[in-house]
């Protein structure tokens, strides 16, 4: 007996794509596994006997298992307590920002990414920019270190290119753990970063449990003899002279010294260029002014800000991003722009765009300050930097009532809650949701007059 069975082409399409699905599953993905670890394997082989600082097996532990040991430390595990306690903040929701701070932090190092291509890409990258030359090493001193000691190289900052020169340099060596700023938390770069083997950081974070938790895995990773490279400026120098450091990571390294552990031994290393790509921004950070009168520099200027915000808005074309989650999409674009359009509204549109838009910057730079977000030299760098070209820095002291009803009608407004773009750092914007009148009200009178 014979019959014909009919299957409906969304059920072939089903059935086809579990075949496909168990077929990787079960043959090409474990092929793929096995070939990639034994890469990884045979370039863990050859640095083994090259490598004149071994890599600790902490850095090649799996992300998953640091993160579970990061978060269950007791340290951390204390200070969670203590937040939860103090906010009334139930555990759970303590315990779920605490592994959320845990995966932003700790990286997810591969030496064949590192060794094989970030090697590759920085060689040849520093070699097309720069004759590179190596001055003097202390091969003896090195030498002398004891194998077990954790080193850490501390690096003049003159550049961003510093990360991939010494890198590049030190590859011989050692390979590097870096901390790096959530300036490079974009995909995919944060990948290949967390490849590398480096860890982001929050440099102005004033939250106790997110420090506490990047103090524990900085002291866990020093404990473990992980090397690393720190810039103690903070930042970069402006004129090649050494900054005033800033000890929060190395307080953190030596905070956690067990005298009965591995030493710590810290290296300097001095790096120099004969011109830096930052050159030119530098120069307009010392004299802003001179975008006046330096034509090459103001058209490049006007491009790189057409660039960026064509980027921005391609990125998020139905301003959505902000109300989805902690990322400013394209209501970055309207940083200053609340008290602006308060004021536009006042003069009846007779001062142009661009003066209300520099005396809104200077009260959101305020305001963020105030707020404990940003520090005193970026948000006076506000007031310096417009002032330099012209623009109105501070408003009439009488009219605030007129303007905080205003500035209710601000588009980025939910109900009556006021948002406002602030910074927590140069590049970092973040939103500030319904901010408290008097805090609003003390930011608008420091920039009155």
């Amino acid at each position: 007996m014979s019959a014909t069975v009919e299957f409906p082409v969304w059920l072939a399409i089903v059935i086809a794509a579990l075949a496909v699905w168990a077929l990787a599953d079960h043959f090409l993905l474990p092929g793929a596994r096995w070939f990639a670890r034994r890469r990884i394997n045979r370039v863990l082989e050859e640095l083994d006997t090259r490598l004149k600082i071994r890599i600790p097996p902490f850095k090649l532990t799996k992300r998953e298992v640091l993160i579970a040991r990061l978060v269950d430390d007791p340290q951390v595990q204390e200070a969670a307590e203590a937040e939860s306690k103090e906010t009334g903040t139930s555990r759970p929701a303590v315990r779920r920002r605490v592994e959320g701070y845990a995966r932003e932090i700790v990286p997810q190092f591969n030496a064949y990414v590192y060794f094989r291509i970030g090697y590759a890409l920085a060689r040849w990258v520093g070699r097309s920019l720069y004759r590179v030359r190596l001055g003097y090493s202390d091969e003896e001193g090195l030498a002398a270190l004891d194998p077990n000691a954790t080193v850490v190289f501390l690096i003049n900052h003159r550049s961003n290119m510093d990360y991939i020169l010494v890198s590049y340099l030190a590859a011989e060596k050692a390979a590097l753990s870096y901390a790096v700023g959530e300036w490079a938390r974009i995909w995919p770069l944060q990948t290949l970063i967390r490849a590398m083997g480096a860890y982001f950081v929050r440099r102005n974070s004033k939250d106790p449990l997110y420090r506490k938790v990047l103090e524990r895995y900085v002291a866990m990773a020093t404990a473990a003899g992980v090397t690393q490279a720190v810039f103690p400026e903070g930042g970069l120098s402006r004129e090649g002279t050494l900054r005033p450091p800033k000890l929060g990571l190395l307080d953190y390294m030596v905070r956690g010294f067990d005298p009965a552990g591995r030493d710590v031994a810290f290296i300097p290393v001095g790096i120099n260029y004969d011109r830096v790509f930052e050159d030119r921004s530098f120069l307009v950070e010392r004299d802003p002014g001179a975008v006046l009168h330096a034509g090459d520099l103001l058209r490049e200027l006007v491009e790189r800000a057409i660039t960026v915000k064509a980027r921005v808005v391609a990125g998020d074309l139905r301003e959505t991003i902000s109300t989805r989650g902690a990322e400013v999409g394209r209501e970055v674009l309207n940083y200053g722009h609340t008290l602006a359009h308060a004021i536009e509204r006042i003069e009846a549109y007779r001062l142009r765009h661009g003066a209300a838009v520099a005396i809104g910057l200077v009260y959101a730079a305020e305001l963020a300050r105030l707020a404990g977000y940003l520090d005193d030299a970026t948000a006076d760098r506000h007031r310096v930097v417009l002032a330099a070209v012209g623009l109105p820095t501070s408003y009439q002291r009488a009219v605030w009532a007129d303007l905080f009803e205003a500035m209710k009608l601000d588009k980025k407004t939910r109900g009556e809650q006021l948002r406002l773009v602030i910074l927590k750092a140069l590049g970092q914007p973040v939103i500030l949701e319904a901010p408290d009148p008097g805090l609003l009200t003390a930011a608008y009178t420091a920039i009155a007059r």
